[in-house]
């Protein structure tokens, strides 16, 4: 997905404002499995996917507690580094060979700072965020297991071929053998 499509997703800017965005960005590549957002370390970045799957996880008890799969056109960023400069609890990594724009958080913090448009931009970007943490609880707490992984394949019909079983498992909060069942009742 481009950057300029992405942007305008979030909140509409004008041209002088998105080339101020764009002049900030750069494209990086990410191998498969790399993690590049580390728990308990302060992330100087912002990233939007361009392209591939990244899973967002937490370390719990030395088991690996998935929270969530990126996409091309979403952002990852560890709200505690961007908004309050803290490390974050979680890890961000590549599931596959993966390409993301990569945005220094304070580049970005001077933009704002001289620019309204681009901080209204950031604010909106950072409502978003809040907006998917609640969608995962509210997946967590008020959805069945089969109805959250129905609502998992709307977003990413092929997603069985691409991540791994045990963390989607992980992520709906069930044991693979239930996940497997869950896939049995669809088929």
């Amino acid at each position: 997905m481009e950057f300029r499509e992405i942007v305008q997703s979030i909140q509409p800017l004008a041209e002088e404002q998105f080339q101020l965005l764009n002049g900030i960005c750069e494209v990086i590549e990410v191998p498969k499995n790399k993690v590049f957002i580390e728990a308990d370390k302060h992330s100087h970045y912002l990233y939007f996917q361009k392209e591939g799957i990244c899973r967002i996880y937490y370390n719990k008890m030395e088991k690996e507690v998935v929270l969530g799969f990126t996409f091309p056109g979403e952002a990852l960023i560890s709200l505690n580094s961007y908004i309050l400069q803290q490390p974050g609890y979680e890890n961000f990594q590549a599931l596959e060979d993966s390409q993301l724009y990569r945005l220094a958080i304070k580049e970005l913090e001077e933009l704002y700072s001289t620019h309204i448009e681009i901080a209204n931009w950031g604010r909106r970007l950072a409502e978003l965020e809040g907006l998917k943490i609640e969608d995962r609880l509210m997946l967590r707490l008020f959805k069945s297991s089969k109805e959250s992984y129905e609502e998992l394949l709307k977003k990413a019909p092929n997603i069985t071929n691409r991540i791994k079983l045990g963390y989607i498992a992980s992520y709906l909060g069930i044991t693979q053998v239930t996940l497997s069942r869950i896939r049995g009742i669809r088929k």
